[in-house]
């Protein structure tokens, strides 16, 4: 999303195109920080690179050190775990992988779906230390690229800048007083709009079933507690005050009935089902169109 006026800083990320605006070029050592952020992100958490810290888990049961973040993780991870039943889970890799959607992209389905392991059979995750009794292949998407948005909030905000609009793909954060109106893509015509938003000094999230598909019903946002793609719900869209819970709770609208979620969680959604109706909190402020 390009502000009118404002410079850009555009790069490619954890497999996802970039922008950061702030209203003055960014200087060269704080750009350089900020991809130095993205490459350890991706060099801790990428189940798609063998050199990962998490890749260890998947060629064998041991333990892993990963960086000062992972502790929020875990929590955030553990609480939609257990509100979820188990339906959304950093366990989700091998399910994905079966379906086709692993390191080599082949998009070809290896078989019939199958249910991540249960995390209380073969993970203990306690802060920044993580240990599985038998190979498991970890996926942090559900709530990783949120959180690495709030880390590029936060070099941005110790090099002095205080406006910003991080932009992963869509997944916003933004940091100012002027609010920003933000368009919310239809979710089966990339190149239209279901309504608008208004976003100021919050997060904005989407999930979405066809951001990534392949297949016949093949897409990336799984039911854990049963390795198949999720078919009630199309697209969500959240707001919160850090973009880690917000992209967490994009996914979880998915699986859990918003109610439920609202109990534990401060945010407003927008929740499409693929009957075509619409659902949305009191809270979020946009404009349907109709």
């Amino acid at each position: 999303m390009t502000l009118t006026g404002w410079s850009v800083f555009s790069f490619d990320g954890i497999g996802t195109t970039w922008e950061i605006s702030t209203p003055e070029d960014l200087p060269e050592r704080v750009r350089a920080g900020l991809l130095g952020v993205v490459e350890d992100f991706d060099r801790s958490y990428s189940r798609f690179r063998d050199d990962s810290l998490i890749a260890v888990l998947a060629r064998e049961p041991g333990t892993v050190t990963l960086p000062a973040g992972a502790g929020k993780l875990e929590q955030l991870f553990k609480k939609l775990y257990h509100l979820s039943n188990g339906a959304m889970t950093p366990l989700i890799g091998s399910s994905l992988e079966r379906l086709g959607y692993g390191a080599d992209y082949a998009l070809r389905p290896l078989g019939h779906p199958v249910p991540a392991p249960r995390w209380e059979d073969v993970l203990v995750w306690s802060g920044t230390s993580i240990s599985a009794s038998a190979p498991v292949v970890l996926d942090i998407g559900a709530t990783g690229k949120g959180q690495l948005v709030d880390l590029l909030a936060s070099v941005l905000r110790g090099a002095g800048t205080e406006e910003f609009l991080v932009d992963a793909s869509g997944d916003m954060l933004h940091s100012g007083t002027e609010p920003l109106r933000v368009a919310l893509e239809h979710p089966y015509d990339p190149t239209q709009a279901i309504g608008v938003v208004e976003l100021r000094d919050g997060a904005l999230c989407a999930s979405a079933a066809n951001r990534r598909t392949w297949g016949d019903g093949l897409h990336h946002v799984l039911d854990g507690a049963t390795g198949r793609p999720i078919e009630t719900v199309v697209a969500t869209w959240t707001m919160a005050a850090t973009a880690m819970e917000a992209d967490a709770l994009a996914t979880a609208l998915f699986m859990v009935d918003p109610p439920v979620l609202e109990t534990e969680f401060e945010f407003s959604w927008l929740k499409v089902y693929s009957d075509g109706h619409a659902a949305y909190s009191a809270g979020f402020e946009g404009t349907l169109f109709t």
